[in-house]
């Protein structure tokens, strides 16, 4: 039989494993999150350049005619 203690042990290192599991699982899906907003917001700016764009050459267009 073993001493009372190495079952703590034992415990702790799996409980440890499964805290570490579920922490990587959880960065995991803030990454994708992040990649997601990121992805929006480059779709966004690109948005807002496009309309600059299309209000400066609007505005040229005014001015020459």
């Amino acid at each position: 039989m073993l001493p009372w203690w190495i079952y703590f042990v034992v415990a702790g290192i799996v409980f440890s494993g499964y805290k570490a599991i579920t922490a990587f699982i959880e960065e995991d899906k803030e990454i994708v999150d992040e990649r997601l907003i990121e992805h929006e917001g480059n779709y966004y700016m690109e948005r807002i350049a496009e309309e600059r764009k299309r209000r400066y050459e609007t505005n040229e267009m005014v001015k020459n005619n």
